[in-house]
């Protein structure tokens, strides 16, 4: 715990929400110092012109509003998809990616500013207290970092409310009742958890969750067919048309989300220890996810493929943990950027009622060479008799390992 009294000025995530204005009060009253609000648009599709007013009205001067989606897009989420990454087989990162670039923000402003501490709103089980703080250190070692949920009593929306109230707090009218879930969202994803979805037994109401797409169940009866081109693993077009990162991940989410991709419902293992239900909409990255394997399935060798997909659990538990700026990640980012070097060409896609269908890939890097793997005539292009011998050859421990056995 930072001691009181020691700290000058701190950077704030702010949200404008009132969890983080909260906060805000709490910090001046409790620390006695200055707050520097910091409010990223990660594409979160929120109005943000209203936290930069109530951080006015709450006396803050220095204020901090900046549109990070192209930062985000181009130096975090495709670096990370070019792993392929997923934790528990499953989960795309959508949360967990979005962490480390809000710290790495944080870190820079508190340099600009003379802060010397830097503050969250993440509560003390979860994930992102973790992921926030790995980074504030691993930036700036002798940083000073204000944990308010692991500080103060306030440990209810109820006590958040009156807190709030107390000290003219603008409370939003859907915020004096319990929320039924608690939402996280930027460009990638959307994050549902907590309260009705607490329960794993019980469904969920994706009528009632589901923000960035409809239900599988209530899309098109019709496919909707799309290319996407890549160069050097990263996806650089969508029919042709070249985008900027940002567009096309959103021009991607807009495409999944009508048609019904990218929702799943899972129970994750947290990195402090316990288990957490959730459900989370990634509509285009489950897209990107389908259609960079198709790209590396005729660009990339066996060998590197198959390392690769050794390396994607481990990069994903890394990310996932909150070790995006370790040593490690980066040696591993290392490689995997190597590897994607080859991953240029176009997929061809139809989505279909939550399926992402891949119907054709063609690269001028492809290792697919129809001559040889035809079923036909092959010009000599392949002599079957060899794979005689690489079968004896590989068969060899398994006769001798026989003979002991009989």
């Amino acid at each position: 715990m930072t001691q009181k009294g020691n700290v000058k000025k701190v950077v704030l995530a702010y949200s404008g929400g009132l969890d983080t204005s909260v906060i805000l009060r709490w910090l001046k009253d409790t620390y006695n110092c200055e707050v520097v609000t910091f409010t990223a648009n990660l594409g979160q599709d929120e109005e943000l012109e209203p936290a930069r007013k109530k951080a006015e009205m709450l006396g803050i001067k220095e204020i901090y509003i900046e549109d990070l989606r192209e930062e985000f897009t181009r130096d975090y989420v495709f670096p990370m998809f070019r792993s392929n990454a997923l934790y528990e087989g499953t989960y795309l990162l959508g949360t967990s990616i979005a962490r480390p670039l809000i710290a790495k923000r944080q870190i820079e402003i508190a340099v600009e500013t003379g802060a010397d501490a830097v503050s969250h709103g993440a509560t003390g089980k979860g994930n992102d207290q973790v992921r926030f703080e790995l980074s504030y250190y691993a930036l700036k070692p002798d940083i000073k970092i204000i944990a308010p949920w692991r500080e103060w009593d306030l440990t209810s929306r109820t006590k958040l409310i009156d807190f709030a109230e107390r000290h003219q707090i603008p409370v939003p009218r859907d915020k004096q009742g319990e929320p039924p879930f608690s939402q996280d969202a930027n460009l990638l994803h959307i994050s549902s958890e907590g309260k009705v979805l607490e329960e794993p037994w019980e469904g969920a109401d994706y009528d009632l969750i589901l923000t960035r797409m409809v239900s599988p169940m209530d899309a098109p009866d019709a496919p909707t067919e799309i290319t996407i081109d890549f160069e050097k693993g990263d996806p650089t077009a969508i029919n042709g048309e070249k985008m900027t990162p940002a567009t096309l991940l959103t021009k991607l989410n807009e495409l999944g989300g009508k048609n019904g991709i990218g929702a799943i419902d899972i129970v994750e293992n947290r990195f402090i220890g316990m288990k957490s239900r959730g459900v989370y909409e990634t509509p285009g990255g489950t897209i990107l996810l389908h259609a960079r394997r198709a790209m590396e399935s005729i660009t990339l060798e066996r060998g590197a493929s198959h390392m690769k997909d050794e390396m994607m659990p481990k990069y994903a538990e890394l990310v996932y943990n909150g070790f995006w700026f370790a040593p490690e990640r980066e040696m591993l980012q290392a490689a995997i950027d190597c590897a994607s070097k080859r991953v240029n060409g176009t997929v061809r896609l139809k989505l279909y009622k939550g399926n992402v269908i891949v119907t054709g890939r063609k690269s001028p890097n492809s290792l697919y060479d129809q001559d040889i793997v035809t079923f036909e005539e092959d010009a000599g292009a392949y002599d079957q008799r060899d794979a005689e011998g690489f079968i004896r050859l590989n068969a060899l421990r398994l006769r001798l390992l026989g003979r002991q056995a009989g």
